[in-house]
């Protein structure tokens, strides 16, 4: 299947069962806290002003609930050992009257190929990159901690964000464990940022960060009931993001209101010297993102519904039917609809049958994985230089289940026999663009004069959307702010998040943190690796708290010591 996001594109996801109109629901309990699994920016950061609680509160209270559920939903593959003497130091510039902005002292998780200066590793969901340094914060975290934001953990992901097997599950990674979703037990989380969707669901921070290349963020957010918004490629950084291509990977938001996601984006969208793609942002001042959010975003606009992409499988009953609901409520809304809006018979075939997009990922990784990450560590235990030996640590080392999950993606990007510099990668990206151009998405968009497309988001990760369960928004590069008013106005008028409920929910609220004396207690530095391969070297000590399911053994002391802090 031909991937048709690039620059020229964005997308937002968000969730629906059926067009109903309803109401904001309450975010406080009887007790003035608000219940952190509907906690917003704006809730929490109500009662962070008015002092019912502290950062230190959110951080235990968070922590609690992730060790309530991740003995069996594998979803954080390490705490941040410094996230408490972090919040303290946000609760003392709050209290001298500074804050950083909307997110001064909210925890966030990020996707565990994201990097950061924080005691945590940056993994990929490989062994082969433990231990290994960067060199500063990636640039998308720099971002986060300038905002006030608390790194709190590093989420589980598909390995390699599901660039290696062909025969993997979504969610699963050799680091991390399986992943599964909340919605019932053994759920397919789906991938890439598997952890960083069912983080958010759960309330375990108050939302993540996730990536993606090709449907990364928005199908994991579809089925952990979420927002997820998949930027244009260069309005978020990708320095310091273990990479697949930097002419399809974007960082991007993941939460559970339309707002929230928005306030996230504010904070990491821009320039970064580090991320040529950034120079291309064509403003100084980045849009208001939270100002988009308007109610009345949806009248007056033009959106066009590509049919030809919309093909009825078996099971799919429920999605269309919830999508034609969709469109009559936003026609309510005051929405114009243009139906027909058909992709090419051209890029229809490359879509279905073409490999060009194939040959991009696979030549900008070959490049991409030493050029724009291992290269820049600072300190590369493995020696892992390139995709090559990559391959080979993976062959090698048991823990990453090789061969009942194959390499079968990198032996493809091995064959191709080339690089992202080569003249034969240049003519396959000229065809993804003309399919993604003028022959897909800014051609129907342009013929058609459409403000945005919608899709149902199964049918939108070759497309560039914001979407939920769901319904994508797609418009052209640079339009988030116009996305985001338009999914908003969408979820006021549903607000079906709250009608299906999490089997597994962690019962850790505020009210069982707040005015607690939190005592001085030692977190463990390390757990170590252990390796019957006596070939493999000493991966040494790596100050971490590792909720790895392999070594559950230390689980229950963690939560014995965490329970009795708060």
């Amino acid at each position: 299947m031909i991937v048709l996001k690039f620059v020229v594109f964005c997308s937002l996801s968000l969730l629906f069962h059926g067009a109903i109109d309803a109401q904001s629901t309450c975010n406080f309990t009887s007790s003035k806290y608000p219940i952190l699994i509907d906690a917003t920016t704006e809730s929490l950061g109500t009662g962070l002003e008015k002092g019912l609680f502290t950062s230190i509160d959110l951080v235990n209270a968070y922590v609690a609930r992730i060790l309530e559920v991740n003995a069996t939903l594998h979803v954080v593959t390490e705490l941040n050992p410094d996230a408490l003497s972090i919040a303290a130091e946000l609760d003392a510039e709050r209290a001298n009257g500074t804050t950083r902005g909307p997110l001064h002292g909210m925890p966030i998780i990020i996707k565990n190929n994201i990097a950061n200066m924080d005691k945590m590793n940056n993994t990929a969901g490989s062994f082969a990159l433990l231990g290994a340094k960067v060199p500063k914060d990636a640039g998308v975290a720099a971002k986060l901690r300038a905002a006030g934001a608390i790194i709190l953990g590093k989420a589980n992901l598909s390995q390699w964000a599901n660039f290696r097997s062909s025969n993997s599950t979504n969610g699963w990674s050799a680091y991390g464990g399986q992943t599964l979703g909340v919605y019932f037990p053994q759920q397919d989380p789906s991938g890439s940022s598997s952890g960083s969707g069912v983080s958010s669901a759960l309330g375990l921070a108050l939302a993540s960060l996730g990536t993606e290349t090709s449907g990364s963020i928005l199908s994991p957010s579809e089925v952990s009931n979420l927002v997820g918004i998949k930027p244009t490629v260069g309005l978020t950084s990708r320095a310091l993001v273990i990479p697949i291509s930097q002419r399809q990977d974007t960082v991007g938001p993941m939460a559970r209101t339309v707002r929230d996601a928005a306030y996230l984006l504010q904070a990491i969208a821009g320039r970064d010297p580090d991320d040529n793609y950034t120079s291309a942002i064509p403003f100084d001042v980045l849009p208001d993102y939270v100002g988009a959010c308007n109610y009345s975003s949806l009248r007056g606009k033009r959106f066009g519904i590509p049919r030809n992409i919309i093909y009825d499988e078996p099971g799919d009953e429920p999605v269309l039917a919830a999508f034609e609901a969709a469109v009559q409520l936003i026609k309510r809304a005051g929405g114009i609809i243009i139906d027909n809006t058909n992709i090419t018979a051209y890029a229809l075939d490359q879509y279905f049958n073409g490999n060009a997009s194939s040959i991009v990922l696979d030549a900008d990784f070959v490049s991409d994985l030493p050029g724009e990450y291992l290269s820049k560590l600072t300190y590369n235990p493995q020696n892992v230089q390139d995709l090559a030996d990559l391959s080979n640590f993976t062959h090698e080392y048991a823990p990453e289940d090789y061969p009942d999950r194959n390499t079968a993606v990198w032996d493809e990007s091995l064959a191709l026999g080339y690089g992202n510099t080569d003249p034969r990668f240049w003519a396959a990206y000229q065809i993804n663009l003309e399919t993604a151009g003028p022959q897909g998405i800014l051609g129907l968009l342009a013929n058609y004069t459409l403000d945005a497309l919608i899709v149902p988001t199964d049918f939108s990760p070759g497309l560039p959307a914001l979407v939920g369960f769901g319904l994508s928004f797609i418009g052209r590069a640079w339009s988030e702010a116009d996305l985001i008013g338009y999914a908003y106005a969408f979820e006021q008028r549903t607000m079906v998040r709250n009608l299906v409920q999490p089997y597994l929910v962690p019962t850790t609220e505020l009210v069982n943190v707040v005015g607690m004396q939190t005592p001085n207690v030692t977190v463990p530095d390390v757990v170590r690796v252990s390796t019957d391969d006596s070939t493999q070297e000493d991966f040494g000590t790596v100050p971490m708290i590792w909720l790895n399911p392999d070594v559950l053994d230390d689980l229950p002391r963690l939560l014995r010591t965490i329970t009795i802090l708060i």
